[in-house]
């Protein structure tokens, strides 16, 4: 009998334990208290669209020599994040280039070694991500990099360029253009 009771005060634990833990996991899923949004501000937007303009132009036009029109959607989101959100440490320039050419390589790598597979574009992430977090230059753009780097099948000399240049001309439009603004400072850091 006291085995018996003993094993049921253990199931009873367990069962116990394991509803918590489930608990408490959908519990984080609730999320919090949105943030607080700024007011708007007309001057501070128009920065933003000037410099978006710019960068993003600037990155159109060297396309017409790369010929690599996917890798636009990775560098927009760079315009993004350095142009609206340039006080994110994902926006900062080490973060940006370093980030872009982690990736790059991550991608070409893996294609360069087992070709463009539906796993191999998981890899090439996947590696872009932890050598992102492992170099602290995590920028989420990179995986599109990485992505892009595998999909169109490149060569190491995507890395440099387009994906280097590229992030680096990006990182100059965005120092010049938003510290016109008396609002904002770029960058927050180098290194």
């Amino acid at each position: 009998m006291v085995s018996l009771e003993k094993t049921r005060s253990l199931e009873n634990h367990v069962h116990s334990s394991s509803l918590e833990a489930l608990s408490s996991y959908f519990t984080k899923m609730r999320g919090g208290n949105a943030p607080t949004v700024n007011s708007l501000n007309l001057t501070n937007h128009l920065f933003t669209a000037l410099g978006s303009f710019l960068g993003v132009g600037l990155i159109a036009w060297l396309n017409s020599f790369y010929d690599i029109a996917l890798l636009f959607p990775s560098l927009g989101a760079s315009a993004v994040l350095i142009f609206a959100a340039c006080q994110v440490p994902m926006a900062q320039p080490r973060n940006v280039i370093g980030g872009h050419l982690v990736s790059a390589t991550a991608g070409v790598m893996v294609y360069q070694f087992f070709g463009n597979q539906w796993w191999t574009i998981a890899l090439a992430v996947t590696l872009a991500i932890f050598a992102m977090n492992v170099t602290k230059t995590l920028h989420p753009p990179g995986g599109a990099t990485a992505f892009i780097a595998v999909y169109t099948g490149q060569s190491f000399s995507y890395i440099l360029s387009p994906v280097g240049l590229g992030a680096f001309l990006l990182v100059v439009i965005a120092v010049i253009v938003n510290n016109f603004s008396a609002n904002r400072k770029y960058p927050e850091f180098w290194l």
